[in-house]
């Protein structure tokens, strides 16, 4: 077991991607020029014996030359051409080195297919001429040219502009050689009516409205005569242009939306280098809804959508026919806007079943509306199974509206559509029940203060008025009639017995309860039993 984990483990892989590896490189030997020195993205040739004649080509079915990066070639004073098709297949070279060899003749079209190329060097060999149009696609960042027998000529005046334009971090001592052999610095080289030429865009308000046309027109001017040529891009609508000598002009027919923003530019360019003037189109078209989906939860939960417009459209949204009047926690969130597309969502902060139901999105503007609806189901109705029938009765929702979106003032406040507030609603019944509490325990409190007082006052009717004597001539006489009425202005105080309590202005006959009031004065020791205490029998 310990050897199959030991050959099929991480040291098993790593074998194996050691002889991937060495058969690349196997491959790119057996596919390498006479020579050069080739690997799996480099291919050298610096042997200057026997040397190459032509520019160094894999073959195909043993090797990959998009996988080539660099090509270095050194004393091959023999290569004086690079054809067109010599370095179409190494689509991913980014270095090309040639030096001290003999290169006289670059094709115009050699780099075509080397978009990526970054860096290129060509220095002492045997160029005469180089033109602008091999390298004008390519985005360079080096392009080196020392020690070339240059001829001081308009064609390569676009080496001293690129130099004037564009500095490389090493200043190249480039020069040319004039009718009499002489060089000449290219820098002070200065050729007649040899100089960049210009372009002049005449556009008329390039604002126009979806499947409209609009014409365009250019003028170049320069000298050596430049050539004109417009630069669409990608532009989607369906065009044509029209070219006489130094004039031209552009008919865009049925523009399309997709076109809106895009740039398009009149582009001149002579021996010497180009220019170009541009233009914006903008595109005003009815808004549409291209995207539209149920909710989704994450920080909150979000109704996405997509909506394309210009000019920007404004976004209403409707809860069951009524209008949404948002708020924080109902509101329309745009997130990303791109040009004339706008990226959102819905975002509702904690929705509940209240929360259920159709939303409808119109997004609007001077060219016209469009809408979409879906349903959002966020949680079951309490008391019913979630899962059972999301799609609940209309007399849920009877009394019960949402939050509307209120932007770009698209609101319309005349609407007869009866306008709700699904999280202000709530509040309100939130506030009305704290208020409902609160009043019923104060009401509670004054009752309670209230029978509190009238049990007081009626103690207080029922009390002895006026001096009171006791039942017995003990004070501590421990009868509950204690006090009796005593004085001499209650009528028919003589009346009744001396057994006799006034209760107010009546007086009432009091019989003693022999187990009560049983126990006389001389039964009661004060140092045998507590005071106030009855002795028990």
């Amino acid at each position: 077991m310990s050897s199959w984990t030991r050959w099929h483990g991480p040291a098993m892989a790593q074998l194996w991607g050691f002889c991937w590896l060495v058969v690349g490189f196997w491959r790119a030997a057996l596919a390498c020029p006479t020579s050069c020195k080739c690997s799996a993205s480099r291919i050298w040739c610096s042997d200057p014996f026997p040397g190459i004649v032509a520019f160094p080509r894999l073959e195909s079915t043993s090797a990959d030359p998009e996988n080539i990066t660099e090509i270095y070639i050194a004393n091959q004073k023999r290569l004086e051409i690079i054809n067109e098709d010599d370095i179409e297949a190494y689509v991913g070279l980014k270095n090309l080195t040639i030096v001290d060899s003999g290169l006289k003749f670059v094709a115009h079209k050699a780099f075509l297919k080397n978009s990526n190329l970054q860096h290129i060097n060509f220095t002492r060999n045997k160029l005469t001429v180089l033109s602008r149009k091999h390298f004008r696609h390519l985005d360079l960042s080096e392009l080196i040219l020392v020690g070339n027998p240059f001829t001081c000529s308009c064609d390569i005046m676009w080496i001293k502009t690129l130099q004037e334009t564009k500095p490389s971090p090493e200043t190249q001592d480039l020069y040319c050689l004039d009718e009499n052999s002489k060089n000449i610095s290219l820098a002070n080289l200065q050729i007649s009516h040899c100089g960049l030429p210009s372009a002049n865009l005449a556009a008329p308000n390039l604002t126009v409205e979806e499947g409209k046309s609009i014409t365009l027109t250019c003028s170049v001017a320069g000298d050596p005569v430049p050539n004109l040529y417009w630069d669409v891009g990608n532009l989607v609508s369906k065009h044509m242009n029209e070219t006489s000598h130094t004039q031209g002009s552009l008919r865009i027919t049925n523009v399309s939306s997709d076109d809106s923003g895009k740039q398009i530019s009149c582009v001149a360019e002579n021996l010497v280098g180009e220019d170009q003037d541009s233009v914006n189109l903008t595109v005003h078209f009815a808004p549409t809804i291209t995207f539209l989906e149920s909710p989704t939860s994450d920080h909150h939960w979000c109704i996405p959508f997509t909506v394309k417009g210009n000019p920007k459209p404004a976004l209403q949204w409707f809860y069951n026919g009524a209008i949404l009047n948002e708020s924080k926690y109902i509101c329309t969130k745009i997130h990303v806007t791109n040009h004339t597309e706008y990226h959102g969502c819905l975002q509702l902060d904690n929705p509940t079943h209240m929360n259920n139901g159709d939303y409808k999105l119109v997004a609007k503007n001077e060219y016209g509306k469009d809408e979409k609806q879906i349903s959002a189901h966020f949680m079951g109705w309490p008391g019913i199974d979630d899962g059972a029938n999301p799609n609940y009765p209309d007399v849920i929702y009877e009394d019960y509206g949402t939050a509307a979106n209120d932007i770009g003032d698209t609101t319309n406040r005349s609407n007869e559509i009866p306008s709700t507030d699904v999280a202000d609603k709530t509040g309100r019944e939130h506030l009305s029940v704290y208020a409902v509490v609160v009043i019923a325990s104060v009401v509670g409190f004054c009752l309670l203060v209230m029978l509190f007082l009238l049990k007081l006052a009626r103690h207080s009717k029922f009390g002895m008025k006026g001096p009171a004597s006791v039942i017995s001539n003990d004070d501590d006489s421990a009868s509950p009639l204690h006090h009796i009425s005593n004085g001499s202005n209650t009528p028919s105080s003589s009346e009744g017995g001396p057994d006799a309590v006034i209760i107010g202005m009546t007086k009432i006959p009091v019989i003693e309860n022999p187990q009560y009031f049983g126990i006389t004065n001389s039964q009661l020791k004060p140092d045998t039993w507590p005071r106030g205490s009855p002795k028990t029998a």
